[in-house]
């Protein structure tokens, strides 16, 4: 597949375009792109709506998997609660976009994600608990969704974001970042104490 724009061989390095169709959803209206990391084999995904190719400050939201909140409706966290506000933000726009990336448990995978969830329950914090496993506070990258979005053809994004770290990782990754676009979830009892450890150990912008 192409776009009206040249991509780099960087770019071709870290990802491929697999399929593209459109997408109903209880949201709206989108197209469903599916990508392939060549970093690392997992697949990734973009939701969008209307034309990407050579848009320039397209609102779009870089969502990191998460099974327990996504799917299972979790109230430890508000990831739920940001993808569903995004797909709406998103819908209600001529462009825009979500990017799905397979980084569940801010990357170390769902199974020392549930081990996390374990030593939270002693009293641990998210970034202790990833810690106490060897893990840093969040090994995400953004270099593979700046790809995903150059790819396409996209100019230049508003992040919609509350974590400073997405916008320099998608600046690195070569995406221009125009302005932010606060995306914030009120909490609920379960969630507080997550919530405030994102802004007092993680810099999120809360």
């Amino acid at each position: 597949m192409k776009t009206a724009h040249a991509i780099d061989d960087k770019v071709v390095e870290l990802v491929e375009l697999g399929a593209r169709a459109r997408l109903p959803s209880r949201f709206g209206e989108f197209d469903v792109y599916a990508f392939q990391s060549r970093v690392d084999g997992k697949e990734h995904a973009i939701i969008a709506r209307g034309e990407l190719s050579g848009a320039r400050d397209v609102p779009v939201r870089i969502h990191s998997e998460c099974f327990t909140g996504d799917v299972m409706g979790s109230l430890r966290c508000d990831c739920r609660d940001q993808l569903e506000a995004a797909l709406e933000y998103v819908a209600g726009r001529e462009t825009g976009a979500v990017v799905y990336m397979r980084q569940e448990g801010r990357g170390i995978g769902l199974v020392n994600k549930i081990k996390a969830y374990a030593l939270q329950e002693q009293g641990l914090d998210t970034v202790e608990a990833n810690q106490a496993l060897g893990f840093p506070d969040d090994l995400r990258r953004y270099d593979v969704a700046a790809a995903m979005l150059r790819l396409l053809g996209v100019d230049s994004v508003r992040l919609i974001t509350n974590n400073p770290r997405k916008v320099d990782g998608l600046r690195a990754g070569g995406i221009a970042v125009a302005g932010r676009i606060p995306h914030i979830m009120p909490p609920n009892p379960h969630n507080a104490f997550y919530l405030a450890t994102k802004r007092e150990k993680s810099g999120h912008l809360l």
